[in-house]
């Protein structure tokens, strides 16, 4: 049985590192946004297609593997917290250092929605 901090990093390490192959894979293949206004640049539906699957994905798994990494941190420091409640600024800290992989997530949807425009 692995230890919870290892879990946790684990968790943490998988859902960033899909994360991050999810957003550099749409950004390699989506051109930018035109400088000039009146130059219209047309993106192929196919891209526009896997760009917000690529959102829904990086949202979908990153708060997924927050869920995961709050239900078990979460239930260890509710523990924790019975026995010595002196230990509540510990695991606030570290439920919200696992939370912190959903917004990772969320932003990484937003940069591929902003690439999409």
């Amino acid at each position: 049985m692995l230890p919870l901090k290892l879990k946790m990093l684990l968790f943490a390490a998988g859902g960033l590192a899909t994360i991050i192959t999810i957003a550099y894979g749409v950004l390699s293949v989506v051109p930018p946004v035109a400088a000039a206004a009146d130059v219209q640049s047309a993106i192929d539906p196919s891209v526009l297609r896997w760009g917000y699957m690529a959102m829904a994905l990086a949202t979908g798994v990153s708060a997924l593997g927050a869920g995961i990494a709050v239900a078990t941190v979460g239930s260890a420091a509710v523990g924790a917290l019975a026995e010595k409640p002196e230990l509540f600024g510990r695991a606030l800290v570290l439920v919200g250092l696992a939370e912190g992989i959903a917004i990772y997530g969320l932003i990484v949807s937003i940069i591929i929605l902003n690439r999409l425009q």
